[in-house]
């Protein structure tokens, strides 16, 4: 039976050890909260690295991190980490700690699926590589993108899928395909190996019990942000609707500012934000 499945929702059983070349440690029992957030951390850290750091305390780094530090602490404390009173963590092995948990040290392969605009954005983020993880192949079902070199990448046909998978050992795909795509597009991915997917098309996908999906929808960040800037207004004894007005005339209001990020979002994306017309280079249904 294949179901959705939205991050890491099964648990981790054990406990986290010492890192060696001839210890597998086990895993933590780690929450999903905890999981979500150790990225946050991982980023903090490095920053703070960076900048000339070796140690660090809990509530610096939750101000970092965006947390707080009790909540901080309770995260690190599932990884065994528990840092120094009077010192705090030593920056350097939490790195190599979180990256091992996140399984940042394998330099993981992905697989692109769809690269029209949102897609074409996705594969030159310089960002992956520094986190861990290294763009391997780019598919797209329009011959007129095949062979186009994104990055030093030449895109291949959504039929190269099963080898280029094999090959390479990709275990992890991006889908950034229309909507009306994004399933038979998965159902190739998980029949040629894939476990985890990550899917910016606006659909739920239909997968089996054993592979992981994340869903970002950015239509529905900017709807939720939107629900916060209503409730503001209301909360200040405004009219929503005449506050909605008054602010939408408002260039620089915070709904008129929502309002021009979903527009540059909409163009950006084409067709992955639910237009029923592909956007050149895109998965066709």
């Amino acid at each position: 039976m294949s179901q959705q499945r939205t991050g890491h929702e099964a648990g981790i059983t054990g406990r986290v050890g010492a890192v060696t070349p001839s210890a597998v440690p086990d895993f933590p029992d780690l929450p999903e909260a905890t999981v979500a957030r150790l990225p946050e951390y991982l980023r903090a850290l490095h920053h703070l690295a960076e900048t000339g750091h070796d140690t660090v305390s809990s509530e610096g780094l939750a101000s970092a991190a965006g947390v707080n530090s009790a909540k901080l602490r309770k995260d690190l404390s599932h990884l065994g980490s528990y840092g120094t009173r009077g010192v705090g963590y030593d920056i350097e092995p939490l790195v190599g700690q979180i990256e091992y948990i996140l399984g940042l040290n394998m330099r993981r392969a992905v697989a692109l699926v769809g690269v029209g605009n949102l897609g074409h954005a996705l594969a030159g983020y310089a960002g992956f590589a520094s986190r861990g993880f290294r763009i391997a192949a780019l598919f797209d079902a329009d011959l007129t993108r095949v062979g186009e070199l994104i990055n030093g990448i030449a895109v291949r046909h959504i039929a190269d899928i099963p080898e280029v998978v094999k090959t390479e050992g990709i275990s992890i795909a991006v889908l950034a395909t229309p909507a009306g795509a994004a399933q038979a597009v998965a159902d190739q991915l998980v029949a040629a190996g894939v476990t985890s997917i990550l899917n910016f098309a606006p659909v739920v996908l239909s997968v089996p019990e054993q592979v992981d999906v994340r869903k970002v929808d950015l239509a529905v960040e900017l709807q939720i942000l939107s629900f916060h800037e209503h409730r503001k207004s209301a909360r200040n004894g405004a009219d929503p609707k005449s506050s909605a007005a008054r602010n939408g005339a408002d260039p620089k209001s915070p709904v008129a500012r929502t309002a021009r990020v979903a527009r540059v979002i909409a163009e950006a994306a084409g067709a992955v934000n639910g237009s029923s017309v592909a956007a050149r280079g895109e998965v066709a249904a």
